[in-house]
């Protein structure tokens, strides 16, 4: 048994540094936190294939190659959601001499075999905006939204437009991805505490593929269904956009809670027709992640515990808020960077 104190890892206009137990290995975070030579280092983010959510990775990945002084970061994504071409698309990245990856992946109960993979070759390796399945991660690290607590926010949002009684519909992605059952638990929870106040009429999936997809759906509702509902809470950004418009052209009254910061969200709020949203933290999940990465790829840093889950953040937006949320995200982004320096990894 360890007994032996440690001196947490610093960053620069981090504050004073907080204490932190010694790492499972032995090892002792007394170094800093402030990459010393980044230049060796070439990162590739690797989305799991084509969505708005990870374009903000591109100027966040474009600002930490520069910040940090990296050799390179890559933004590069397959045309299709397919584990396996994206697989492909990581070897070559790596044949191309990039040694630090932060990947979402296809697959979240296969993905661990990408990541083992990786780490056999000696790289970095982080999962962001998605964790694997199962929980257990063969990357250092993931950072993610939590999907569950992100998705019991806008229930409870949801419910409290609703003033606390009648109808849901839950919108949100894919049935067989860890992150929508994650979602699926996060509403039902909320549900659950309205005390059957609240019921929850229907949960659609796999309505997230793309725009026209989820407007179908969401038309398909209302037409069948909209007299009945007083709510909706969306989980999955396609959905949300399609929900914003469809209330909105469609007189409907029910009360809509969207997911992220679309443009049309954020003006549907502030005109009224939507009643809020949750928005994540990718711009943080890129330049955390990338930076880590970076400490981890150089070797100045290991992980404290191997595979942690961090918490990226989400955040409640509605018209009080709407114009200012922004400062809580980048807020959160600093105090990731804190938290990693202090607790997730251990620096010589």
């Amino acid at each position: 048994m360890l007994t032996a104190g440690s001196a947490a890892c610093t960053i620069k206009n981090s504050g004073a540094s907080s204490g932190a137990q010694a790492a499972a290995s032995g090892k002792s975070g007394t170094g800093t936190a402030e990459l010393a030579d980044g230049s060796g280092t070439k990162v590739a983010l690797v989305p799991g294939g084509a969505h708005p959510y990870f374009q903000p990775w591109k100027a966040a990945g474009a600002a930490a190659k520069k910040e940090y002084g990296l050799g390179d970061v890559t933004f590069d994504e397959t045309s299709e959601w397919d584990q396996q071409k994206q697989n492909n698309l990581i070897s070559t990245l790596a044949a191309r001499g990039y040694n630090a990856f932060g990947i979402f992946g296809v697959s979240p109960t296969d993905i661990n075999t990408t990541f083992a993979d990786l780490k056999s070759q000696g790289f970095a390796v982080a999962s962001l905006a998605s964790c694997p399945a199962g929980g257990t991660d063969k990357a250092d690290f993931c950072l993610s939204t939590d999907v569950e607590v992100a998705a019991y926010k806008a229930a409870k949002a949801a419910i409290g437009a609703m003033a606390g009684k009648g109808t849901l519909v839950h919108l949100t992605g894919n049935n067989v991805d860890a992150n929508t059952q994650l979602r699926i638990k996060g509403v039902d929870k909320a549900v659950k505490e309205s005390g059957g106040k609240v019921k929850l009429l229907q949960t659609v999936t796999d309505v997230d593929k793309d725009l026209q997809t989820a407007q179908k759906a969401v038309s398909d509702l209302l037409a069948a269904k909209g007299d009945r509902i007083q709510g909706i809470v969306t989980t999955a950004y396609n959905p949300a956009v399609a929900a914003a418009d469809a209330v909105k052209t469609s007189g409907s009254r029910a009360k809509v809670v969207a997911i992220d910061d679309d443009a049309k969200i954020l003006s549907a709020i502030k005109d009224g027709s939507v009643a809020a949203t949750v928005v994540q933290n990718p711009v943080g999940q890129a330049e955390v992640g990338t930076w880590a990465l970076a400490l981890l790829q150089t070797k100045q840093c290991t992980m404290r515990h191997p595979g942690q889950i961090i918490d990226s953040g989400s955040f409640v937006v509605t018209k009080t808020n709407v114009g200012t949320y922004d400062a809580a995200r980048t807020a959160k982004t600093e105090q990731l960077k804190k938290q990693f320096a202090d607790t997730v990894l251990v620096c010589e």
